[in-house]
């Protein structure tokens, strides 16, 4: 129960690892808040996360002993990011973990030059500015309680380069770097913010994971041979499971973590070692 008596909100929560963040937390003893767009975009070629997908996590989190908030809203709206934590203090009274994982891995496959203005903006909009904002409300509490843990999901696509996924990339890149400007800003109050990198993470049927199977559409390849290419360049030669990556949520969000902060966190089987 290391997280018993904390409030965590967790945005992207209606599958993939999300949910499986959500369902750790739960059985840590997390009063939860949960959070995804409940639809899909304009320009982002896969569905995503559904309100009956959230609904299922939030059940799911419950029968684990959670209390549970599901909200659908959309990070790249500051309204909807400020109402979230609103719910937050309004259920819970305080807020003590947020897990930025809401992202896209879409639209990608380009090669820079062919990427079009609004596809790159779109992709930042959601995978860096959507975790700003959800940062620029929920600091203020976190603040004012002197406590409080942002996980920021980024991606090995953060601290290495991949072919035709420059905007991905880019935005990656730039979530390490809010990490760390905004663990500098908020070290005085206590209040800590680091990076989780995640190699390639399996597609968990059960958590409804699609991002490997998107990234292998966007390269035109099959999800068999995108999976063999990433099990013969990491090292430990096996895909991450969602639970390796939960389980360095859970002990960034928790107290066992407490002077670790600006940090940068790989789960990727040595693949950035290289």
């Amino acid at each position: 129960m290391r997280l018993k008596g904390k409030t965590a909100l967790i945005t992207g929560a209606a599958r993939g690892l999300g949910r499986d963040c959500a369902l750790r937390f739960a059985k840590e003893g997390a009063d939860l808040v949960l959070l995804d767009i409940g639809g899909d975009i304009d320009g982002v070629p896969y569905p995503l996360g559904s309100p009956a997908q959230l609904e299922h996590t939030a059940e799911q989190c419950e029968r684990a002993g959670a209390a549970v908030v599901a909200i659908t809203a959309d990070v790249r709206d500051e309204e909807d990011c400020g109402a979230a934590v609103a719910k937050a203090l309004d259920r819970f009274g305080r807020l003590d973990v947020l897990v930025n994982n809401a992202g896209i891995a879409a639209p990608s496959g380009k090669l820079v030059e062919d990427i079009t203005e609004r596809e790159w903006s779109l992709m930042l909009d959601i995978d860096l500015s959507g975790a700003w904002r959800m940062m620029k409300a929920a600091l203020p509490t976190m603040a004012a309680q002197r406590s409080g843990s942002i996980v920021n999901v980024s991606s090995t696509a953060g601290l290495v380069g991949y072919r035709r996924f420059a905007g991905y990339v880019a935005a990656k890149h730039g979530l390490i770097g809010l990490t760390k400007a905004a663990a500098l800003d908020y070290a005085p109050v206590r209040v800590r913010v680091n990076a989780l990198c995640p190699g390639s993470v399996h597609d968990d049927p059960v958590r409804e994971g699609r991002m490997l199977s998107e990234i292998a559409r966007s390269l035109d390849v099959s999800v068999e041979e995108h999976e063999r290419i990433f099990v013969r360049d990491q090292p430990m030669n096996t895909l991450i499971n969602p639970s390796d990556v939960s389980n360095a949520a859970l002990w960034l969000a928790g107290d066992e973590s407490r002077q670790v902060t600006g940090t940068v966190l790989t789960v990727d089987g040595g693949f950035t070692t290289r």
